[in-house]
């Protein structure tokens, strides 16, 4: 593992506290405008917000998708600092417009999922600056600190727009975002060696490297990241859908009231520090990589199944406890594939993973917006206290047997997942030699053609 170099640039040598504050201060600021936000969609969409809502959030993510690749290779070139300022400036640019104008704001949502890759820029600073062995606790770390970021964040949204209105909402989360781009701008230090970067910003990168597509083909060169990524695609689109759209489904079709959904989200917020900490890492020492991943499957297609069956208050509570516990498998599967690859690669890996979490972002909502849709879950009748669903909440015999249909098809499709993670080998090479030369390597390419992505030792299955 090389060592950062020493950078006059930021507070202090390159550390974990660095990432966990960026991570922290940017998904506050979204946190604090979940209540807003719900408001908002129904204003300007009425009975299509599942629907738009899946749509806006299913182009963000395409976004995401194309460009995590080619900004990941960028950052294993001319270092994390500087992408990390992008990445965080443009993802939180549209919050001021959120009064100004709906409109321009949902349209600048959706093409920030250009820059929307800070968890991949973040994973691989953590990469630079950690050895193998520490790698799984400190993206655990990380994850956990993106839930602890929404354990308040929430409540205090909806306290201070019950209170003072949402404008001063967004004004408040405006300036915590401004608050993040400049502790990265001032106390960031670079966490890339000095070796590995080129001498100047004018070195090139290739098309090859940038192009996603060219991207996903190279996953097929490798065992592990093969599975890895079919796993992490099975397993993150109904996330990605059911994230967009838990806390509109729980408050228009389950009858959450504001203070219930803030009240959930801060639970399992707690619970999913708790899980990407001390459950993590105890079931990362008793188990191994695979099958703390499999465990955390497991754990997701049991809170999807529930939000798919469930007709109670009470069984909303117990998923969203099954949700918090599911939250290990990305650090988990993360961990696997930067313990796998060389210094120099840990941006085109990560970005590999998130460009297919970019994908399912894309994919994901809109997929759930368009099976709501299909069922006519038609929020204009759920504003009633009177409503169809409230009387069917009410009288067992007037419900359908599947409350939340998309949540029953991501049950599914996580099953799958868990039988392709069911062939992941629990180590590769990596763990039996210390193959340190890529830094001499040409990104991705060497003269003699393409190289795999991992090096995996042939003796493996």
């Amino acid at each position: 593992m090389e060592s950062p170099a020493k950078n006059t640039q930021g507070i202090g040598q390159p550390s974990i506290v660095h990432a966990l504050i960026i991570i922290f201060l940017e998904f506050f600021a979204w946190g604090l405008l979940t209540s807003p936000v719900l408001n908002i969609l129904h204003e300007t969409f009425g009975d299509h917000t599942f629907l738009m809502n899946g749509l806006i959030q299913g182009v963000k993510g395409i976004l995401s998708f194309l460009s995590a690749p080619l900004i990941g290779a960028l950052s294993d070139v001319w270092g994390r600092k500087s992408f990390l300022l992008l990445s965080v400036f443009f993802t939180c640019a549209p919050i001021p417009l959120m009064r100004i104008s709906p409109w321009w704001y949902f349209a600048m949502l959706s093409m920030s999922g250009v820059f929307a890759v800070t968890f991949s820029i973040i994973f691989a600073y953590v990469a630079d600056i950690t050895e193998e062995q520490d790698r799984s606790a400190a993206y655990g770390l990380v994850s956990a600190t993106f839930a602890a970021s929404l354990v308040i964040s929430p409540a205090v949204g909806a306290y201070v727009g019950r209170t003072y209105g949402d404008n001063l909402v967004i004004a408040l989360s405006s300036a915590i975002a401004l608050l993040d781009v400049l502790f990265i701008l001032v106390a960031v230090p670079e966490s890339l060696p000095e070796k590995i970067r080129p001498a100047s910003w004018g070195a090139s990168i290739s098309w090859e490297q940038a192009d996603p597509f060219a991207s996903l083909r190279k996953v097929g060169q490798d065992q592990v990241v093969l599975l890895i990524c079919i796993t992490v695609f099975l397993s993150y689109l109904p996330e990605a859908g059911q994230y967009t759209c838990i806390f509109i489904y729980l408050k228009e079709v389950m009858g959450f009231n504001e203070e219930g959904v803030a009240k959930y989200i801060a639970l399992v917020g707690v619970l999913s520090v708790f899980a990407q900490t001390q459950l993590l890492s105890g079931l990362m020492r008793m188990l191994g990589n695979k099958n703390t991943i499999m465990v955390g499957l497991g754990f997701q297609i049991f809170q999807l199944a529930w939000y798919g069956f469930g007709t109670q208050t009470w069984m909303m509570w117990v998923a969203g406890v099954m949700a918090a516990l599911s939250s290990i498998n990305y650090p988990c599967m993360s961990s696997i594939v930067s313990n796998n690859a060389d210094a120099d690669q840990q941006g085109v890996v990560q970005g590999i993973i998130t460009g297919i979490r970019g994908l399912c972002n894309g994919l994901g909502p809109a997929l759930f917006g368009f099976i709501f849709f299909v069922f006519d879950v038609d929020l204009n009748k759920l504003d009633s206290p009177t409503s169809a669903t409230n009387k069917t909440l009410a009288d067992p015999t007037a419900q359908s047997i599947i409350q939340g249909p998309p949540f029953v098809f991501g049950a599914i499709l996580v099953i799958l997942a868990l039988l392709v993670a069911f062939f992941i080998p629990e180590h590769s090479s990596k763990y039996d030699h210390s193959l340190r030369s890529s830094a001499k390597r040409t990104l991705m390419v060497t003269e003699g053609g393409e190289e795999p992505l991992l090096q995996v030792d042939s003796d493996n299955p």
